[in-house]
């Protein structure tokens, strides 16, 4: 991939002719298509860790700590135990996803926009199927895509996995370079930018409001969106609707 400079980066403000060619949209779910403030991550993230030290028979202190081993070496915390410990994946997916969404709002202005925007939607998420669903029911707006590429899809390899998103491509039939992901980590769009697909950064910063290293790691990331994101989103909703008159 070559890089792109902060210079050379589309501009924040949404241009339509510069996204002509994209016929297939690639959403990430949590945290791109609501703003974090009002998602269930506090919630999930206490469930990992209450999954973790019934399963392990630990503290919460304990608990915590392998938490974010796993997280560091495997990428989740869910890949961490079925490689250490030989977890169900279901088991940990339902438990970990029993959550309560009415934290999220509906959202008809982002429906009417989605219901503007031209091409194919999918949504590739580190989640599994029915929790996705159940956001997007909630949202307001599961109407709109054909497909959910989930984690149980992609092997439970998550994101930025490269083998996750060629496994995706695949099973969406996609074309990487007729394509977009909209994403709110710059990680997840390096493998995207690889594989040739159009890149859209939604910038988050609310979820710098979570613990102090994810938060300096997060810092790090969104200091090198400039290499990463062709395109960057102020709000989603907005930008789909200027974006959808191409």
């Amino acid at each position: 991939m070559a890089r792109i400079t902060l210079a050379e980066r589309v501009s924040t403000a949404p241009d339509p002719a510069a996204l002509a060619h994209v016929d297939a949209w690639v959403f990430d779910l949590d945290n791109t298509l609501y703003p974090v403030a009002c998602g269930p991550y506090p919630q999930v993230d206490r469930r990992i860790r209450d999954f973790i030290a019934r399963a392990l028979g630990t503290d919460e202190v304990e608990a915590y700590c392998r938490q974010k081993h796993y997280l560091h070496t495997y990428g989740t915390s869910l890949r961490g135990m079925t490689h250490e410990h030989g977890t169900d994946p279901q088991e940990f997916l339902r438990y970990v996803h029993d959550v309560d969404l009415s934290c999220i709002p509906t959202d008809p202005n982002l429906d009417a926009a989605l219901g503007q925007l031209p091409g194919r939607k999918v949504i590739f998420t580190n989640a599994d199927v029915p929790y996705a669903e159940r956001v997007l029911d909630r949202i307001g707006i599961r109407r709109h895509f054909e497909m959910i590429f989930d984690i149980v899809a992609a092997d439970y390899l998550p994101k930025p996995h490269r083998a996750s998103y060629e496994r995706m491509l695949a099973a969406a039939d996609i074309e990487p370079r007729r394509s977009a992901m909209i994403e709110d980590l710059p990680r997840n769009l390096e493998p995207a930018a690889e594989l040739g697909m159009t890149t859209v950064w939604v910038k988050n910063d609310g979820e710098w409001v979570i613990s102090d290293e994810r938060r300096d790691t997060l810092k790090r990331q969104y200091a090198e969106t400039g290499a990463r994101a062709h395109h960057v989103v102020e709000h989603l909703e907005s930008w789909i609707c200027a974006v959808a008159v191409r």
